[in-house]
C-alpha cells in the first residue's frame, strides 16, 4: 500500500497501529513512512491488539483474528458500537465466533 500517508496523521497513526496488529500476530509486513508492503502467509494469531481507541483497527483486529490459528484479542472494542452498532451481529451472521 502506498500513498497513505496521511494515515499517520488521523486520530491515531493507523498505519503505525495496523504494521504493529499485523506483526503481533505473525505476519511479515515492511513499514514505510507513506504505507506497508504485507506479504501474505499463515496468520498465527494469538496476541491482543492495542486499539488506540480506534475503532478501523479494533474491528481490523478481530477479523485477522478469523483467519488466524489462535484467537486475536483487542484491548478494547467498546468503540465499535459507536461507529458500527451491528458489527459483532453482522460478523456472527457470517460464522465468525467472538467472545
Amino acid at each position: 500500500m502506498n500513498g497513505i500517508h496521511e494515515l499517520r496523521v488521523k486520530e491515531s497513526d493507523r498505519i503505525a497501529a495496523t504494521v504493529a496488529l499485523l506483526r503481533d500476530n505473525g505476519v511479515q509486513v515492511e513499514d514505510r513512512e507513506d504505507g506497508m508492503t504485507v506479504t501474505g502467509g499463515t496468520v498465527r494469531g494469538g496476541a491482543t491488539v492495542t486499539t488506540h481507541h480506534d475503532h478501523r483497527i479494533a474491528m481490523s483486529a478481530l477479523i485477522l483474528g478469523c483467519v488466524a490459528r489462535a484467537p486475536v484479542s483487542v484491548d478494547d472494542a467498546s468503540m465499535i458500537a459507536t461507529s458500527y452498532p451491528d458489527f459483532f451481529d453482522h460478523m456472527a451472521t457470517l460464522g465468525a465466533k467472538m467472545d
